[in-house]
């Protein structure tokens, strides 16, 4: 079986790569044969493999045409999601989907978890999303509130994690405040770092157009036309969560992201989380997204090791 796909010719050594590399990293991953002549690209072999090949060529261009080239880290980076889905891409992003171009390409939901995520936060001014590592939440969320900044939907980004290792209680650090935080914050700067160019995110910063600060740092605020993200929610205490809920001013969105199953708090505390996922689930304007493995998107031995320290933990359970 073979399928022709025609292609502006403007894009088409872009498509291709350097030495038709893209186009060999694919056949390399997925059991297809594909050959260019003039515009149209001739794809050959099974009908399910074609699918995958159009569906990776798909992606390639919708990054090219919005970001204006097209890296072979993009390629390469699909490569990879098509390998952990086990030969399915089930991770495919459709173009109309992209909620933001990063440094590193097109970023929107992969998996079905992730597309109610997007959907959830669509509909409603505060939402959940809770479930293990790896499943994008944190990623998603920043892509977010990036994309609400630069449509000016909001005026600034606030992005805040308990620092439980070190109590919350930074005082006794030395430094200023940037300096004791940045170590517990570092995740988000990663995350953010994927997304923007250096320049653009120290500009954002220095303009407190980006906030990242720990959460006991957000009381006695009220925030308005401003994105909230808290990631790590499962270590908030439940007097630090109805804080943060309570910042939320006119104009602005709140995402919570944790890990039920990651709770890092003494055993005397209670998190604000797992609590609020009893008493919040029937607010109006709430939405809750629970993701579970299928939903995983770092590297496949991720999805595998998780599922076996699961395993582990429900055997001890039942013991």
């Amino acid at each position: 079986m073979e399928k022709i796909i025609e292609l502006k010719s403007i894009e088409l050594s872009d498509i291709l790569g350097i030495g038709d590399g893209n186009i060999k990293l694919i056949e390399s991953t997925v059991p297809v044969s594909i050959t260019a002549r003039g515009d149209l690209l001739t794809i050959k072999g099974k009908k399910s493999d074609i699918n995958h090949a159009t569906a990776i060529l798909g992606e390639m261009r919708g990054t090219l045409s919005s970001k204006g080239s097209l890296l072979f880290e993009d390629v390469n980076n699909l490569i990879k999601l098509y390998r952990s889905g086990g030969g399915e891409l089930k991770n495919n992003l459709d173009v109309k989907h992209v909620i933001y171009y990063g440094r590193k390409g097109a970023i929107g939901p992969r998996t079905k978890g992730q597309s109610m995520y997007l959907n959830n936060v669509v509909k409603n001014d505060i939402v959940f999303g809770i479930g293990p590592a790896g499943t994008g939440k944190t990623f998603l969320s920043m892509a977010l509130a990036l994309s609400s900044l630069e449509k000016n939907e909001v005026d600034r980004i606030i992005l805040c994690r308990p620092a439980v290792e070190a109590g919350e209680n930074l005082g006794f650090l030395p430094g200023d405040l940037k300096e004791k935080v940045d170590p517990y914050l570092s995740p988000l700067y990663d995350a953010l770092d994927a997304m923007l160019p250096k320049n653009k995110l120290k500009i954002f910063i220095e303009h407190k157009k980006i906030e990242i600060v720990p959460l006991a740092y957000m009381r006695g605020r009220t925030l308005d036309n401003a994105f909230m993200i808290l990631d790590e929610a499962q270590n908030s205490t439940i007097m630090q969560m109805k804080m943060f809920l309570t910042r939320l001013g006119i104009g602005s969105k709140a995402i919570i992201n944790g890990d039920v199953t990651q709770v890092d708090l003494d055993g005397n505390k209670h998190s604000g989380l797992i609590q609020a996922t009893k008493i919040l689930n029937n607010v109006s304007g709430i939405g809750f997204t629970y993701f579970d493995y299928s939903d995983i998107v770092r590297h496949p031995l991720v999805k595998k090791i998780i599922g076996a320290y699961d395993t582990i933990e429900k055997k001890s359970v039942l013991n």
